[in-house]
């Protein structure tokens, strides 16, 4: 019963980071997960990751 709980979450929470992805790239944002992702642009890298790199 247990193994079959944990795997149900596991599960659950696969469908909901894979569902969020979707969402996010649905709404036009190119890089998920990062602080500037709206203000980035799909032909050049991450404006965060360039001033990362920079410094």
């Amino acid at each position: 019963m247990i193994n079959f709980i944990a795997g149900a979450v596991i599960v659950l929470l696969l469908v909901l980071s894979v569902s969020y992805i979707y969402r996010e790239k649905k709404k036009g944002t190119h890089c998920i997960g990062c602080p500037m992702a709206g203000n980035c642009h799909k032909t050049t890298a991450c404006k965060h990751e360039k001033n990362q790199y920079t410094k």
